[in-house]
């Protein structure tokens, strides 16, 4: 494997075998399709399941709450893992809808690169474009599968000028499309040579691939008709001359990105997609933290949690932390420091995840995605060590944009929904504030869908109907400063002031007007729109 960066330590081959990567696209560029060829590809399941599966035909894997079932949508992230040749794959699937970006935002602290899925006909679209910001601000290496080259889609020069202009990365093709839409026969693999043909009549069938040498072997013209084959030549003369050439250190360092074309739901251009996220993709890499940073090749594990998922199996009140795993070789049994409590924890039942199936984790090394059972110990963002203290940061917790009150249907039951509300808070599905005054929670979302899913899961998993009502407030701070400050607002403030689920200050607002005024008459108090989901 090329060592990055010379003064890099080189890896234990079990730790440098590893590529742990999420997929980022928006809604609808068929990212959990793509998802379920990987998984067919690298042997975890014998066949792909269909987003929209008609009748008892097989759902796909990664859509496991019974939400993401009937609207053939993800609405929370899912971890797997599989092995592929030498590689272990740890792949992250990301809800593409705007409306759960936070989920996405939070998962992206948790992998080393991304691949980036694109749909052939939209180009990029306004969410790919967010979360490729997200993925510049941390410097992550991004992969671009183009998808639904089998359905009528733009000129190949097109989305690359489209990439290369809105996301300002250099874009170089990785393989190139012959023909398009009803047209579409297969494509070049210009990085090893070789013609890759489609099968359209079997959908897991893994495409056909015969080697030639060079575009003037005689071979071509006996798969290839001669009007695509003569595009074909026109086409790639000029890609040579125009676009820079794959340079794998540019691809590491984030400002290139190779671009395959492909059908995923055709099982097409995937493969060539896994061998390059193996050869390009980077190892596990240094974690930043607090006091220090955190290499992967340290011997003591390390790990953080960047999610909790609530309730994945209906017949338990559980919850599982995804976790991690930043440095070390882990193993069943293991008792890790939990930094923020400074409690040591037992580690007896970690699971591996392959979609809604898991399995006892024996070991795992550092790079892999990992989920502890427990009760409400592990929140978004704490960290789990071998004893130093040692803080991972950089996990966001973004104010919400709408705010709404809540009540249950059964006012008998305000018990049990408080702690429905607060379970949600900790998984970090959403922001659950107390009011300093009156009853009831005001619950603060990102997106609109997610009340829906919500008040849908809170049915689901604790049988209550609960109602949404509209609250006056539109938007929240959290607030810090010195404490005496601190108390000398929330007094004059009352009726503004509320708590999150921390137990931290809250300052609800109606309009910019009163964020404003704050800051005019309270210079010392500092109102911070996101919160580092920390100790």
């Amino acid at each position: 494997m090329l060592d990055i960066a010379s003064n890099r330590p080189v890896l234990p081959p079990e730790i440098a075998r590893r590529r742990t990567f999420a997929i980022i696209s928006h809604p609808d560029a068929g990212k959990t399709t793509l998802t379920e060829k990987f998984l067919l590809f690298g042997g975890a399941i014998q066949m792909a399941g269909q987003v929209r599966a008609k009748g008892e035909a097989r759902r796909t894997r990664s859509d496991f709450m019974q939400m993401e079932k009937d609207r053939g949508i993800s609405v929370s992230a899912s971890a797997m893992s599989f092995d592929y040749k030498s590689f272990r794959f740890n792949l992250v699937d990301t809800p593409g809808h705007s409306d759960f970006s936070e989920d996405t935002y939070r998962t992206l602290t948790a992998v080393d690169a991304a691949v980036m899925v694109i749909d052939g006909a939209k180009g990029v679209e306004s969410q790919t474009r967010k979360l490729f910001e997200v993925c510049r601000l941390r410097d992550l290496p991004i992969l671009t599968f183009c998808n639904k080259m089998d359905r009528e889609s733009r000129d190949t020069f097109e989305i690359i000028d489209e990439i290369q202009e809105m996301l300002a990365i250099d874009v170089t093709p990785a393989s190139w499309p012959i023909g398009q839409g009803r047209d579409f026969i297969g494509c070049y693999d210009i990085l090893r040579d070789r013609l890759e043909l489609m099968d359209r009549a079997d959908r897991n069938k893994v495409a056909e691939s015969i080697e030639i040498n060079g575009l003037d072997d005689p071979k071509l013209a006996q798969h290839v008709p001669a009007h695509l084959l003569e595009k074909l030549h026109e086409e790639l003369e000029m890609a040579r001359e125009l676009l820079p050439a794959l340079d794998p250190q540019a691809v590491l360092e984030g400002h290139m990105t190779p671009i395959w074309f492909g059908s995923a739901i055709n099982s097409f251009g995937v493969k060539e997609l896994m061998e390059g996220i193996g050869k390009y993709g980077p190892e596990p890499q240094v974690q930043s933290a607090e006091p220090r940073q955190i290499s992967p090749d340290e011997t003591k594990v390390s790990g953080f949690v960047f999610k909790v998922q609530a309730n994945m199996d209906p017949k338990h009140r559980d919850r599982v932390a995804f976790v991690r795993l930043a440095s070390g070789h882990f193993q069943r049994g293991m008792k890790l420091m939990h930094v923020r409590s400074k409690k040591p924890m037992a580690i007896s039942n970690p699971v591996l995840f392959l979609a809604s199936d898991r399995e006892l984790a024996e070991e795992a090394w550092a790079g892999d995605i990992i989920g502890i059972p427990n009760h409400g110990q592990l929140r978004i963002g704490d960290t789990l060590t071998e004893g130093e203290a040692l803080r991972v940061t950089g996990i966001p917790s973004f104010a919400p944009e709408l705010l709404q009150g809540v009540r249950a249907g059964d006012p008998m039951k305000a018990k049990h929904l408080e702690k429905a509300l607060m379970q949600f808070a900790e998984e970090g599905a959403a922001k659950v504030f107390k009011p300093m005054i009156g009853s009831g929670f005001i619950v603060g979302v990102v997106g609109a869908l997610q009340f829906e899913v919500l008040a849908s899961r809170i049915e689901l998993e604790y049988g209550l109907p609960v109602r949404f009502d509209g609250s006056q407030f539109t938007s929240a701070r959290w607030v810090a400063g010195d404490k005496a400050a601190l108390d000398r607002f929330v007094n004059t403030n009352k009726q503004h002031i509320a708590h999150d689920h921390d137990g931290d200050i809250v300052y609800l607002t109606r309009l910019q007007w009163d964020i404003d005024r704050v800051v005019r008459d309270y210079p010392e108090l500092k109102l911070t729109a996101t919160k580092e989901m920390m100790t």
